[in-house]
């Protein structure tokens, strides 16, 4: 018999405390920047799902490949009887890691900060698989999460390459927050783009259809629609660029000319001199020492590295110490 339970651990009001604490930090400091999470109303959404089809992402189906091929071992690896997946959204991908563990597995928890997102993608999971009990969290994955009492031994999955939107210091903090969730022994399983040639990289994050562009300046209009404020998409231009040294890709929004950004809910006004940018998201790309070393710290031991057959994506499995 399937069951589906949702906790709410996030005030109603919290997006929109985050969103304005975000933007008036963001735009009030040199340089400016924005959070990527911003990204993700209904239409930015839409437009993601469009760029994971595009000839030039390749990181959606390149860890698809893996998981299709991987997902049985993975499963024997780790036993688990509970699979946790943080930032889940659709679950699409995560079917493959599902279908593998049953019908060992006692329950899913997909923890999102979007409820729509949580219940249509339980409801798509539950019709077709009737022995599955999942208990979804709405959360921000990046603060402290309580999960709830399942079995072990655990498997938290965090994929999508997502890890590359923090920072270093803020990837430190999400791992020891991870360690924190599990057990002595549970696994954590780790998506992450890998380093490559320049321009496949820019390319993409810089389709020729520009779905990446409206994607990028989405934010703005996010901004507007929340905040009251008064940005022109059409005055900025959409920039990506791959910074050598940290090895990230970064997406910037460049002013086109002078001008001001006007946000009457925060009695806000944002001035921007021509070519002036404002950077809305970093994508760190990694090397295998690098991620052993990084989940070293946080106290787990890599296990198993598997990539695509381009190795352009890695899925990687830890176990807690």
């Amino acid at each position: 018999m399937s069951t589906f339970q949702l906790t709410r651990t996030l005030a109603p009001d919290a997006a929109a405390a985050d969103l304005r604490a975000d933007v008036l930090h963001g735009l009030t400091r040199s340089p400016k920047e924005l959070p990527p999470k911003w990204f993700y109303d209904a239409r930015g959404s839409e437009l993601f799902d469009a760029i994971t089809r595009l000839p030039e992402y390749y990181p959606t189906r390149a860890e698809r490949e893996i998981l299709i091929a991987r997902a049985p071992e993975i499963a024997a690896a780790t036993g688990a009887r509970t699979l946790v997946e943080l930032g889940s959204g659709s679950s699409e991908k995560t079917r493959f890691l599902i279908d593998a563990l049953l019908p060992g597995l006692a329950a899913y928890v997909p923890v999102d900060v979007s409820e729509s997102a949580l219940t249509g993608a339980a409801e798509a999971l539950l019709a077709d698989r009737p022995g599955l009990r999942v208990h979804a969290l709405v959360a921000d994955f990046t603060r402290s999460v309580a999960l709830p009492e399942t079995p072990g031994p655990r498997l938290v999955a965090f994929l999508g390459g997502t890890i590359g939107n923090l920072l270093p210091q803020e990837r430190r903090s999400f791992l020891r927050a991870v360690r924190g969730m599990a057990a002595a022994g549970d696994g954590f399983l780790l998506g992450t783009d890998l380093v490559k040639d320049e321009s496949t990289l820019v390319a993409a994050y810089d389709d020729a259809a520009g779905v990446t562009a409206e994607f990028n300046k989405n934010v703005l209009a996010v901004i507007d629609r929340e905040l009251g404020a008064d940005a022109d998409p059409d005055d900025f231009d959409h920039v990506a660029r791959w910074d050598r040294e940290r090895e990230w890709i970064e997406m910037r929004l460049r002013a086109r000319h002078a001008l001001t950004v006007k946000i009457p809910d925060l009695d806000l006004v944002v001035p921007f001199e021509a070519g002036e940018e404002l950077r809305t998201e970093v994508s760190a790309k990694f090397r295998q020492e690098g991620v052993r070393a990084e989940l070293a710290a946080a106290g787990f031991e890599l296990t198993r590295w598997w990539t695509d057959g381009e190795d352009r994506f890695a899925l990687s499995l830890a176990t807690a110490r």
